[in-house]
């Protein structure tokens, strides 16, 4: 089987003997690592390649601002010297769009249609890994960056209307991006929007169920209806909604973050195994952190046992191995993945 078939079978929720993952670093331990191995191709001799992402969809499209200071599709003002970007000014200082010249879904999308050719390219001569599609920020994440986090979580409760009206607009945007991405040979969209928090739904349940379900529901229609798979980043616990994700379309969730409330991998697996797919469990937060190498690589090999026979599952760290990982930890996971199919 091709990459591409294995993690197209495991989506599928079938099992099969080789057991797909996917690994990310951030720079400076890949700047080690490289060091470390006095190889400058160590990741390809050493690690297979399932998955391919050739086209990045987002509306953040940063301009410089001054060395510090940049703005983002909406007119956000950021800061780019912290580590994340930090949301100094939002563009919305209340809770109403009037006076605001909300982006024009075009302002999006032309970004989207000049680089599409190279992608489409790319996708058409690439059979051999999975193919997907980078859609940045998501709808609620949108929200905040609109009025800061705490006021757009206010704004659920205290003013319904123009929150509503808000997402409604955001997600028409997100659907005209993903329609001019309609013909890229994809197999999958990749969402992020961060709903959880460690104990659970950030906004709760009920909010999440009133105002960013019925924008995500259109947005997984519109997936299906180009015959993609909707593969979904959120960090957290978000167990509580997983049963309304299945009903709107969500096929895989990405990051899975085990140390989090009720987001045990045997826990979800069993519960929800046969409805979602899971693409992650490995702990950043946990065992990636405080574990030895040996527990490390034991940990690896026992989430590949744990789905090996009915799939729903693509093995990943639930965040990129960060910069200050010790070497010998992330040394270990790279020995553990190249060891898990053999």
């Amino acid at each position: 089987m091709t990459s591409r078939e294995i993690i197209q079978a495991r989506l599928n929720h079938q099992g099969t003997e080789i057991t797909p993952y996917e690994v990310l670093f951030e720079p400076l331990l890949y700047k080690k690592l490289t060091e470390y191995y006095k190889d400058e191709n160590w990741e390809s001799k050493l690690l297979r390649k399932f998955s391919c992402n050739c086209l990045t969809v987002d509306t953040v499209l940063m301009k410089p601002f001054d060395a510090i200071y940049a703005k983002d599709g909406y007119e956000a003002l950021w800061r780019m010297d912290k580590k994340p970007w930090h949301l100094e000014t939002p563009p919305l200082k209340e809770p109403t769009l009037d006076g605001f010249d909300f982006p024009k879904a075009d302002r999006f999308v032309t970004p989207i249609l000049e680089d599409k050719t190279a992608a489409i390219k790319a996708y058409n001569d690439d059979k051999e890994h999975y193919r997907i599609i980078n859609m940045g920020w998501g709808v609620f994440e949108h929200t905040w960056r609109l009025r800061g986090f705490e006021n757009a979580l206010m704004d659920m409760l205290t003013d319904e209307d123009f929150y509503f009206e808000m997402t409604q607009k955001i997600t028409e945007i997100y659907i005209a991006m993903l329609k001019a991405c309609e013909d890229v040979p994809a197999d999958a969209f990749l969402f992020g929007d961060d709903w959880g928090d460690q104990r659970g739904v950030i906004m709760g349940a009920k909010s999440w169920r009133k105002f960013i379900k019925p924008c995500w529901e259109k947005i997984y229609t519109e997936v299906h209806r180009q015959g993609k798979k909707s593969i979904q980043h959120s960090c957290g616990s978000i167990a509580e909604i997983y049963d309304d994700l299945a009903e709107i379309g969500m096929d895989c969730h990405e990051s899975v973050q085990p140390e989090a409330a009720r987001m045990a991998p045997e826990e979800i697996k069993g519960k929800y195994g046969k409805k979602i797919s899971f693409w992650g469990c490995l702990g950043s937060q946990g065992i990636l952190h405080f574990g030895t190498p040996a527990e490390i690589k034991a940990e690896i090999f026992r989430l590949r046992d744990l789905f090996k026979d009915d799939g729903g599952y693509v093995l990943a760290p639930a965040k990129p191995l960060q910069d200050e990982m010790p070497i010998e930890k992330a040394v270990a996971v790279i020995e553990a993945l190249g060891e898990l199919n053999n």
